[in-house]
């Protein structure tokens, strides 16, 4: 058990515990933090109402676990857009706009939304204006749809329940049990797709980038007017996007 009385190693608890939460693929009770960090539960009660407060961290939907609050996703999200590996990524952005000839980007989860941390756009006058940083629904995006579907069956039924399912466009699912066999689908094919669900006339596919134990970091997807691309053409484009996507894994690393 870690030494609470040493004040300069508070700054350092807090970061190992949030690197407990992080880790975790579910919202991370106390006592897991105790586990896992070694801390004292009083510690460990302590630092979280402090992050709490501060807004780093954030209860869970059933308010017994906690998972990252709106500053510190802001403040990762910060950090992937300015660390080394930026254009690098980039650089595969641009690359894999080119050969599909429509716009792709990477997008985080953020809380109840997937954010996008890079975007290329295709040279086309006629494209839909996304910019970087731009929030997108869950449930009716290709991208969105893929990190449901990359929860576990309980966590993504309690986030579902929480959604708002407004319709978007003509093909938006807006009924839970619809959506949870649509994303029982996208888990066994690692594919995330929208087919005119979040904007009339857009179509996109999407697929995960994953760390080394493969767990979802990121989406890669790509998206485009169905007057120039239709929903077979946007999933025919899975293989380069997959390709794209582990070179994109390694500029995390």
């Amino acid at each position: 058990m870690k030494d609470d009385s040493n004040a300069g190693s508070r700054s350092i608890r807090v970061l190992e515990l949030l690197e407990v939460v992080c880790d975790m693929d579910r919202p991370a009770t106390a006592l897991d933090i105790e586990v896992a960090s070694g801390l004292p539960k009083a510690t460990v009660h302590r630092l979280c109402n402090l992050l709490l407060d501060e807004g780093y961290l954030r209860r869970d939907v059933n308010g017994r676990g906690y998972e990252a609050g709106e500053r510190f996703s802001r403040l990762a999200l910060k950090l992937l857009s300015s660390q080394s590996g930026r254009g690098e990524r980039h650089a595969i952005l641009e690359n894999l706009t080119r050969e599909i000839g429509e716009t792709c980007n990477i997008a985080l989860p953020l809380q109840t939304s997937m954010q996008y941390l890079d975007r290329v756009e295709s040279e086309w006058p006629l494209r839909i204006q996304l910019p970087i940083g731009s929030h997108v629904p869950l449930h009716c995006t290709a991208s969105g749809k893929l990190y449901l579907s990359s929860l576990p069956r309980s966590r993504r039924e309690r986030l579902i329940a929480k959604l708002p399912l407004e319709p978007k466009a003509a093909n938006t699912i807006t009924d839970a049990d619809k959506l949870m066999s649509a994303l029982d689908t996208i888990a066994k094919s690692k594919i995330g797709t929208d087919n005119e669900e979040f904007i009339p006339g857009m179509v996109a596919a999407a697929v995960p980038v994953t760390d080394k134990t493969g767990k979802l970091l990121a989406t890669l997807a790509t998206h485009g007017p169905v007057v120039r691309m239709s929903f077979e053409q946007a999933v025919a484009h899975v293989p380069r996007l997959q390709q794209a996507a582990q070179e994109i894994a390694a500029s995390f690393e």
